[in-house]
């Protein structure tokens, strides 16, 4: 188990500053599930994102749509049309991953591709300050 707490926007308003989590490892993706991972770049800053792509899913983003596999997903953790277009090919140790707020931030899998299982912690736990 790790414990996370949320620095900044991008998750809103699922996730705001100051929410504390804790996550273990990742064995089981699921769409819809919050994750943890390290930056590519800056393996000591993590980042928290939503799965919405699967090991070995085509994952396309096409006139602010979410489509997998050809076919336009229900995205309702989307807080507005998702940007740039472009396609993804998930590979099968591989998760795409989309920040909620996607109008605040583009780091996540639009950028930084698909994030290595061996990577992701899951989120199990939430409560805020106080709690």
């Amino acid at each position: 188990m790790r414990r996370f707490i949320i620095s900044e926007l991008s998750m809103t308003p699922a996730l705001r500053p100051g929410d504390r989590l804790l996550a273990q490892r990742l064995r089981r993706p699921r769409r819809g599930r919050v994750v943890f991972f390290p930056h590519p770049g800056r393996p000591d800053f993590w980042l928290v994102k939503r799965i919405v792509g699967l090991p070995g899913e085509r994952v396309e983003v096409r006139d602010g749509h979410l489509i997998i596999d050809g076919e336009k997903v229900s995205d309702p953790w989307a807080g507005g049309p998702t940007a740039p277009d472009g396609t993804w090919q998930v590979p099968p140790d591989g998760i795409f991953v989309l920040s909620d707020a996607r109008h605040r931030t583009r780091a996540d899998s639009r950028t930084l591709g698909p994030v290595p299982l061996s990577d992701a912690y899951v989120a199990r736990l939430r409560y805020r300050r106080g709690d």
